[in-house]
């Protein structure tokens, strides 16, 4: 008798344990998302919500306005506009190969390049051609919503 007491109290102290672990481990993910969250916000704003946001509506009209058209040569991040012409490949080729050996589509639009990120099927259509590129700037990636050969 004495000897299942043994286990039984050895699986309750493992059950406690697991139970305090499991705690602390909720309350640091917390403590690391509200963390997190304020420094999303900006200085001298509150964690409250904002009774001036826009309705749902009105911030897909914004997010249409916010987009952009870019006009230039899609490539790939590894060549560039530099296609190694001794490859004796086309810069279409040399771009599709690039990227299915995981470079990504970029957009030469003068001395400035951008990252594509979109519908890679679209890209691939015009990859190593002058393109018009329709989408939404965050730095240096165009999110793509629309893509044209340019004439």
């Amino acid at each position: 008798m004495k000897s299942n007491r043994f286990w039984i109290e050895i699986v309750g102290l493992a059950t406690a344990i697991a139970c305090v672990l499991a705690l602390l481990l909720a309350t640091l993910g917390a403590a690391a998302a509200s963390l997190a969250a304020q420094r999303e916000l900006k200085p001298g704003e509150s964690g409250q919500a904002n009774e001036s946001a826009p309705a749902p509506h009105q911030a897909h009209a914004q997010q249409i306005r916010a987009q952009q058209t870019h006009e230039g040569m899609v490539t790939c991040s590894r060549c560039g506009a530099k296609h190694s012409a001794e490859l004796g490949k086309t810069a279409t080729d040399c771009t599709r190969q690039c990227v299915r050996g995981g470079a990504a589509f970029t957009l030469l639009d003068g001395d400035t390049t951008y990252t594509l990120d979109g519908d890679f099927d679209r890209l691939k259509r015009v990859a190593g051609q002058r393109a018009r590129i329709l989408g939404v700037v965050r730095g240096s990636t165009i999110t793509v919503s629309s893509v044209a050969a340019s004439s």
